[in-house]
């Protein structure tokens, strides 16, 4: 078995563009996590206190992003290993596409929960505009857009992941060390 290549400091991510990208993983994990539990929950207040919780994820995720976002737009990238340029393509076309939905998603979830009367109060203390006015029935035609956006996003998390993984044990190239968080 070959052992995995060792690439050089410079062809790392920063420690802030790592720091953002695990964030950001998790809050997208955790709030996919409550949005698929809560759904299927009756009325209660259990299920009111985990709408909140998902609403302050999806702020928290729009903020990450936006930071994340600045960051990456000032900070190039370290280069990719060699590899076949149709996998160069897909993996610039799906980080394209996650970064469009780290930020369609949580604004279609604002959309709709303005457009339902529920205010989105940032953990319970900052209260933030309405995205769009109250409208019945342009929340119930913004309602399964959130749902399949944040699917969409998972089958992208998911794929973002494969592609990792294939790169960690049979490509064996090193790629998963540059977003590795550093070994002390």
């Amino acid at each position: 078995m070959q052992s995995p290549a060792v690439l050089p400091l410079t062809s790392r991510y920063s420690r802030v563009a790592i720091a953002l990208h695990w964030l950001l993983a998790v809050a997208i994990v955790g709030a996919f996590g409550v949005g698929a539990y809560m759904s299927d929950l009756p009325m209660s207040p259990t299920r009111l206190k985990l709408y909140n919780w998902h609403k302050w994820a999806g702020v928290t995720i729009l903020a990450l992003s936006m930071v994340r976002l600045l960051w990456r737009l000032g900070h190039r990238p370290p280069p990719d290993p060699p590899m076949p340029a149709w996998q160069a393509r897909a993996a610039h076309a799906t980080h394209a596409a996650l970064y469009l939905l780290f930020f369609a998603v949580p604004l279609v979830g604002w959309a709709y929960s303005s457009a339902a009367g529920f205010p989105v109060v940032w953990f319970g203390v900052l209260p933030l505009p309405d995205f769009v006015p109250a409208d019945k029935a342009l929340a119930d035609a913004i309602k399964p857009w959130h749902g399949v956006l944040a699917k969409m996003l998972a089958a992208l998390v998911v794929l973002h992941v494969a592609a990792a993984l294939k790169h960690q044990f049979i490509d064996r190239d090193g790629l998963i060390d540059r977003m590795r968080p550093a070994r002390r």
